[in-house]
């Protein structure tokens, strides 16, 4: 069953953000732009280097009006531990999730309960709270930021211009089809 159109569930969770301890609950992501960027567990390999390239790129989220918020079912004294003795994780300004109860992971349907962690799950979430794209990765194969920015300005203009789509590669200033009047040109 797809998960596009479903309204994330009521969470409150304990973060670690900009050293220091915050509870991040859903009435603080609706109303912009959200990454949920599940991620197995901390003290791992693949985890650091994509959490380090999202860490490049969260300028550029920012300023397109997006929170990212990395999740794993760790605590956030694990995540502020992390931090601690690892120089990319220490690089890290946008939120860590702590999970441990498993609320996030079960409600974004990435929860591997045999481990008791998470799939590698990326969620765009919309300011009305729901999810309008999302993926699941293998857990040895990792993410790319560039992508993931890329993605959310194509979901974006397509929720401000209703009527254009986006094709494949697209970027802010390239052409955009129009549903109906473009497919003559495509057959």
């Amino acid at each position: 069953m797809s998960l596009i159109g479903k309204e994330i569930g009521d969470f409150c969770v304990q973060a670690y953000a900009d050293k220091e301890f915050k509870e991040i609950a859903k009435k603080d992501v609706v109303g912009k732009w959200a990454v949920f960027f599940f991620y197995p567990a901390d003290f791992t390999f693949v985890c650091p280097t994509e959490l380090e390239d999202l860490q490049s790129k969260y300028a550029d989220f920012k300023k397109a009006g997006c929170e990212i918020y990395a999740v794993s079912a760790d605590s956030h004294y694990v995540h502020k531990a992390w931090a601690d003795h690892s120089e990319r994780i220490a690089k890290l300004t946008y939120p860590m999730l702590a999970d441990p109860t498993h609320v996030l992971c079960k409600d974004f349907d990435v929860y591997i309960e045999a481990d008791g962690m998470a799939e590698r799950g990326t969620f765009v979430v919309n300011p009305e709270g729901k999810i309008v794209a999302y993926e699941v990765n293998a857990g040895n194969v990792g993410r790319n930021a560039d992508e993931l920015f890329r993605k959310l300005q194509a979901l974006q203009f397509v929720a401000e211009h209703g009527d254009e789509v986006c094709p494949a590669k697209w970027k802010p200033g390239e052409k955009t089809l129009k549903p109906g009047l473009d497919l003559v040109g495509l057959l």
